[in-house]
């Protein structure tokens, strides 16, 4: 007599497929979600004898889901421009931390807590290397990352400034032009520098740098901070050859010097570069109107975190309101010898095991591991033509054991109306 648990087990295993099939349809749309495929195996045999040519005769006893492995190909980025956002492009995964266990997450719909913590959709803090004023340690140990909204890029009092100007040839001698440029101290005030030139004869210029005499303590009229006269050997005046090259000073003016600032700032020091990296300069005396066309300088006032956005090595890119961007800290991934070996812990969780290997955490892009891309989601690999075509599968097979479960029955019932 046919056993009946074996169209039983048919009917079990289908209904698994089926369950497999439904979660991977319902999570169709769950970010990052990798889809699974139910791998039937059949299950003992039963040898009731031998052929005539020696082969065994057996009869198998039904099927079994021997594995549900997840497929972990790559799912579709899509944009978002939520600068908390990241998709995770090629192998690995986030690493969080929840109620003190690692979780490892593909999907990177992260937010910011009170605090600036940086944390997954479940809760779980992101891990990775927090920057200290702007500089990541690769060697201190992974820890929660956040951007504090508060947080003040700090000021720099400029080292270094440069104007790009020309001096009118065709001035009369006594002639002036002036132009301003603005520095910084070390408390990121600005003081506004007046350069002024005076023509004593051809090819000859004096200067003098000047600052505003509200700016320094006790000072009644604007301070010369710099000055040099095309008639003393040092410091010299501005020189210009017959095509209207600077040649004197033959270098940059170095350790030009501010003290006693009204408002308490360091004393400020820096070099005014006349010459670029090339050896030319940028001062030219030629017959064209005296104007500036540009100028430059290294330091800045204090500013506080008006943005930020995540590359794809993982760094989180502060921009502040000074127009300064440092980094603020650095999201790491972890990769596994054995993806399918990872255990699903729900809400997009996944948990290492000892089939999975231990993690093998480290910077985006390097060591196998995938890139980041800021702002951007990876979606679903759940494709649903496919899915569809596997519950028709499912839902025949299922059928198909019914079938014979109904069959069993009516031939039991014949075999016991042989006794009636």
């Amino acid at each position: 007599m046919p056993s009946f648990s074996t169209a039983l087990s048919g009917l079990d295993a289908n209904a698994q497929d089926l369950s497999v099939i439904s979660n991977n349809l319902a999570n169709l749309n769950t970010t990052a979600y990798k889809g699974a495929t139910a791998a039937f195996q059949d299950l003992f045999y039963q040898q009731i004898g031998t052929s005539g040519d020696g082969n065994p005769i057996q009869v198998g006893v039904g099927t079994a889901i021997g594995s549900i492995p997840a497929n972990f190909t790559q799912g579709n980025i899509q944009s978002t421009g939520v600068a908390t956002d990241v998709a995770i492009q090629g192998a690995g995964f986030l690493i969080g931390v929840k109620g003190g266990q690692e979780v490892f997450l593909r999907a990177g719909d992260l937010s910011l807590t009170a605090d600036g913590t940086l944390v997954a959709t479940d809760g779980a803090t992101i891990q990775g290397y927090q920057a200290a004023n702007g500089v990541i340690n690769t060697n201190q140990t992974p820890g929660p990352l956040t951007v504090a909204s508060g947080l003040i890029n700090p000021p720099k009092a400029t080292a270094n400034a440069e104007l790009n100007l020309n001096l009118d040839s065709g001035t009369a001698v006594g002639g002036t032009f002036s132009t301003a440029l603005t520095v910084y101290d070390s408390l990121g005030a600005p003081h506004v520098l007046t350069y002024t030139f005076t023509k004593t004869s051809a090819n000859n210029w004096d200067y003098s740098v000047t600052i505003p005499a509200a700016d320094v303590t006790g000072a009644t009229a604007p301070v010369v901070v710099a000055s040099g006269s095309s008639g003393n050997a040092t410091p010299n005046g501005l020189v210009f050859n017959g095509a209207g090259q600077l040649t004197s000073p033959a270098g940059d003016l170095k350790g030009i010097s501010i003290a006693d600032l009204a408002d308490g700032a360091k004393t400020l020091t820096f070099n005014w570069n006349l010459y670029d990296a090339n050896g030319n300069g940028l001062l030219t005396q030629v017959a064209a109107p005296s104007a500036t066309s540009s100028t430059q300088q290294d330091g800045f006032a204090s500013g506080s975190l008006v943005s930020y956005s995540i590359g794809s090595d993982g760094t989180i890119q502060g921009t502040f309101s000074n127009g300064q961007t440092q980094p603020l800290g650095q999201i790491l991934l972890a990769t596994f010898p054995n993806n399918e070996g990872l255990e699903r812990n729900g809400a997009n969780e996944f948990l290492a095991t000892l089939s999975s290997g231990a993690a093998n955490i480290g910077i985006p892009g390097t060591g196998g591991r995938g890139t980041l891309s800021g702002g951007a989601l990876e979606q679903s690999n759940v494709d649903i033509s496919t899915e569809f075509a596997n519950l028709i599968v499912a839902q025949s097979g299922y059928e198909a054991n019914a079938k014979v479960v109904t069959t069993l029955d009516t031939i039991t019932q014949a075999t016991l109306n042989l006794i009636q």
